[in-house]
């Protein structure tokens, strides 16, 4: 007899085939029942995939979204039961899938999608105020170290303007012409939403090498003043700003 685990193991293998799982028995037509139940496996793969992309969905339509999901779901069976956290691969598997080709900027869109849902998932905490910042940065500013919100994420597209064609794809929004050049964004949890707000790419880099604990100097050091003040007038006005410390000599900080 195989073990538990084995069984296991068989079980899930026959959902994304057509053999039945070794050692399985049921009441009445064994491959009937087998196959009712991965087909509802699949569809509710399919279906979560649908909520946690809804725009990739809006833009390439109904019939096209379930046939990419249902590829997408025999080559990535998910490995958590918590199904929110389903599909991290799938920007990654629509650069690669060559009936989506015709649209580049589609794994993009994706990203931004999987951004806000990390968003909006993430931990929460209470936003520092602005003359706590003034009072905590010092006379050294370029040593500052800021905690950026947990819900912080930064999107770069290399090539596509994702952030205009996502925004361009919300219920009630206006069709337009995108721009030309490539967009970048930040995500972040706002109440009850994950917002996405578009700003300069180095503006997105800036806080990129914030969130990886870099001194105000070292993430500012290409930047423009005026692009710099920018970005901490943004991460202050959306309380993101969560803590401030001070970099030691040699790249640490307190």
């Amino acid at each position: 007899m195989p073990s538990h685990l084995d069984t296991q193991t068989a079980f899930r293998a026959a959902l994304n085939h057509s053999d039945l799982p070794p050692g399985i028995t049921a009441v009445g037509d064994l491959d009937r029942r087998f196959s009712v139940y991965r087909n509802t496996v699949a569809h509710s793969l399919s279906e979560a995939l649908g909520q946690r992309f809804p725009v990739v969905a809006r833009i390439v339509g109904d019939a096209f979204f379930k046939a990419v999901a249902r590829v997408f779901v025999t080559a990535h069976p998910p490995r958590s039961p918590v199904l929110h956290t389903y599909g991290d691969a799938f920007p990654d598997f629509l650069a690669n899938f060559p009936p989506a080709a015709t649209l580049p900027y589609l794994p993009d869109v994706a990203r931004i999608e999987l951004l806000r849902g990390e968003a909006y998932h993430a931990a929460d905490a209470d936003p520092m105020a602005a003359q706590d910042f003034a009072a905590q940065i010092g006379a050294d500013p370029d040593r500052a170290v800021l905690t950026l919100h947990p819900s912080v994420r930064v999107f770069v597209s290399d090539s596509h303007a994702a952030v205009s064609i996502w925004a361009m794809n919300q219920p009630g929004a206006t069709a337009a012409r995108p721009p030309s050049e490539a967009e970048a964004a930040l995500v972040f949890r706002q109440g009850d939403n994950a917002a996405v707000l578009k700003v300069d790419p180095d503006a997105a880099r800036i806080v990129g090498a914030l969130m990886r604990a870099a001194p105000l100097g070292v993430a500012c050091a290409e930047a423009a003043p005026d692009l710099a003040a920018s970005v901490f007038s943004t991460l202050l006005q959306h309380g993101l700003i969560i803590g401030l410390s001070q970099a030691k000599e040699g790249g640490t900080h307190d």
